[in-house]
C-alpha cells in the first residue's frame, strides 16, 4: 500500500468520525499541505465516497449525512485469515509498523465486518497469544520494504545505504532479485555490481538506512531462487569458527537438526570426483578413508561464533560422526560425553 493510499484511507477514517473538518486541521493531522488535502478529497470522490465541501468561515469537509461504509463481505475463514495474519506478522516482527498501527488496522477491519463475526474476532485477539517474539530492531522501515518490493517487481536497480554486521556503512547500487522473510527478519537477495565479482549478496532490510530507485532495468536469472540464496548466505556468514564434519546419515535427517540457515549439508560420494569438490573429497579424506567407504556419509559445514551449542546437536543426531575441524570441538564433545556418563551413573 502506497503512502498516498494510506493517507487517503486515514482521511476517510477522520471524516467517518463525523462533523466538519477544516482544511488546516486535516492538513495538520495528515502531515501534508492543504493542497494535498484537497487532492485526497478528490481521490475519495473518484471512489464514489460522498464528501461534501462546506463553505464559509467555519467550512471544510464532511461525509454526506447518512453515509456509512458498506459492510466488508468476508467469509468467516477469510476474516480469520486476515486477523491472524496481522497477529502473526506483528508477533514475528515482520511488520514495519508499531503495535498501535496493527491494532488500529484490526479495529478498522472489525468496524466494517458484520457484528457477530466482528465480536468473535475481537474475542480471539483479546485471548490469543503466540510464542514467537521479534528480534529487537528487526523490522525495516515501511518505505524501505515497500520501495524494494516495487523495485523488485519492476526489475529496477536501487541505490541504498547499508550498514554491515561489523558496523561499516557503505553506499552501493544493487539489482534486487527477491525479498525473503525468515526467522523474524526481512532479507534482500540481489546482485551487487560494486562488490567486484558482481556476485549475489544477501542484505538485511533493517540495516538499510536510505533507498532510492534508479533508472534502467535488469533480468533475474531464470534459475535464481531467493529463498535458497538467503538461507545459503546465512549459513556461510563468517563467524569466529569454521566447522567441518562428516556424518553417516542422509541429508533430510541432518536437516531436521541443522536447518539450511545454519549449515550446508551435501553427500560426500556425490561431490567426490567433481571439478568443484575439495581436494580431500577428490583424493580421499585426510585420515585415509577411501572414497568408496564414504557412501552414505554427508559433509556438514557451518560457521559459528561459539562452539558450545554444537556437541548437544551432534548427540541429538544419534549418528556416527567425524570432526574434521576445529580441534577444540573434539574437546567439547568429550566433555559433554563425560557429563552424560556421570549423570547416567547416578
Amino acid at each position: 500500500m502506497t503512502t498516498t493510499t494510506t493517507r487517503v484511507l486515514a482521511l476517510l477514517e477522520i471524516l467517518q468520525g463525523g462533523g466538519i473538518h477544516t482544511v488546516p486541521d486535516l492538513a495538520a493531522r495528515l502531515a501534508v499541505d492543504e493542497r494535498t488535502v484537497r487532492r485526497y478529497v478528490g481521490h475519495l470522490l473518484d471512489l464514489d465516497v460522498p464528501v461534501d465541501a462546506v463553505r464559509g468561515r467555519y467550512g471544510g469537509y464532511r461525509l454526506a449525512p447518512g453515509y456509512r461504509m458498506p459492510p466488508l463481505m468476508l467469509t468467516d475463514e477469510e476474516a480469520l485469515a486476515v486477523v491472524l495474519g496481522l497477529l502473526a506478522a506483528q508477533s514475528a516482527g515482520l511488520v514495519t509498523t508499531s503495535a498501535a498501527a496493527s491494532e488500529s488496522a484490526a479495529a478498522k477491519l472489525r468496524r466494517v465486518l458484520p457484528k457477530p463475526l466482528a465480536r468473535r474476532l475481537a474475542a480471539l485477539l483479546e485471548t490469543a497469544d503466540v510464542t514467537a517474539r521479534p528480534h529487537p530492531g528487526a523490522a525495516p522501515e515501511t518505505a524501505v520494504l515497500l520501495g524494494l518490493a516495487e523495485a523488485t517487481h519492476q526489475q529496477r536497480p536501487v541505490a541504498l545505504t547499508y550498514t554491515d554486521r561489523k558496523g561499516r556503512r557503505t553506499d552501493r547500487t544493487v539489482l534486487p532479485y527477491g525479498l525473503v522473510a525468515h526467522a523474524g527478519r526481512w532479507y534482500l537477495a540481489g546482485a551487487d555490481p560494486t562488490a567486484g565479482d558482481g556476485g549475489v549478496r544477501t542484505f538485511r532490510l533493517d540495516r538499510i538506512s536510505a533507498l532510492s530507485v534508479r533508472s534502467g532495468s535488469f533480468v533475474v536469472p531464470a534459475t535464481f531462487d531467493p529463498v535458497t540464496r538467503v538461507l545459503t548466505g546465512l549459513a556461510r556468514t563468517p563467524w569466529a569458527h569454521e566447522v567441518s564434519l562428516r556424518v553417516r546419515a542422509d541429508v533430510p535427517h541432518v536437516r531436521r537438526h541443522l536447518p539450511a540457515d545454519l549449515a550446508t549439508v551435501s553427500p560426500i560420494a556425490a561431490a567426490a570426483g567433481t571439478d568443484d569438490a575439495d581436494p580431500a573429497e577428490r583424493d580421499g579424506e585426510p585420515d585415509g578413508t577411501p572414497e568408496a567407504d564414504l557412501d552414505g556419509w554427508v559433509r556438514v559445514r557451518m560457521r559459528a561464533e561459539r562452539l558450545d551449542w554444537i556437541p548437544p546437536v551432534l548427540a541429538a543426531l544419534d549418528r556416527p560422526f567425524v570432526i574434521e575441524h576445529p580441534a577444540e570441538l573434539r574437546d567439547l564433545v568429550r566433555a559433554l560425553a563425560r557429563r552424560l556418563d556421570a549423570c547416567a551413573d547416578q
